[in-house]
């Protein structure tokens, strides 16, 4: 019987089981492990069929981390919907864990402007590009300066007469 089975597997295609489907739709198949007919084996393979066939149409995130890692091999088993489940709501608590403390940080560091305990950030803005050498000077140097390729001769004035 499993010599049949086998024949027509190779006779019509590859037989592919369906292991699951995830929320956004994508199918996950296990090809099994099989001969040929030459009698070469060939190994168990992972597949997805992406909701979404167009590749260009691909964000991150199409496939769940889960499924990801049943795919590239990661894990032995595929993801249980209870699993899946479980993991959405555990980030989606993180996420809200997340945004508290960042709102809590900052009500606690307004608090501590205002407080004086800490120094407001300095806006300060510079004319010119951070290469040139006369950046953030106010005047003309009297000397010479230069910085790798480039020189900034100095301003010459002449000596006052004693």
């Amino acid at each position: 019987m499993n010599r049949i089975a086998g024949v027509l597997r190779r006779t019509f295609g590859i037989a592919r089981d369906h292991v699951g489907t995830d929320t956004l739709g994508n199918k996950y198949y296990l090809i099994p492990e099989q001969k040929t007919w030459t009698g070469r084996l060939v190994r168990a393979k992972r597949m997805v069929v992406a909701a979404n066939p167009n590749e260009y149409e691909y964000i991150e995130g199409s496939i769940p981390m889960e499924w990801d890692a049943w795919i590239r091999g990661r894990r032995k088993e595929p993801p249980s919907v209870e699993e899946l489940l479980k993991n959405d709501s555990y980030r989606e608590h993180i996420k809200l864990k997340a945004k508290e403390v960042e709102e809590k940080e900052l009500a606690l560091q307004a608090k501590e402007y205002e407080e004086g305990l800490v120094a407001t950030p300095a806006k300060t803005v510079a004319k010119g590009h951070a290469a040139t050498t006369s950046f953030g000077k106010q005047e003309i140097s009297e000397d010479p300066t230069s910085t790798a390729n480039t020189f900034q001769p100095g301003s010459w004035m002449p000596n006052p007469k004693k």
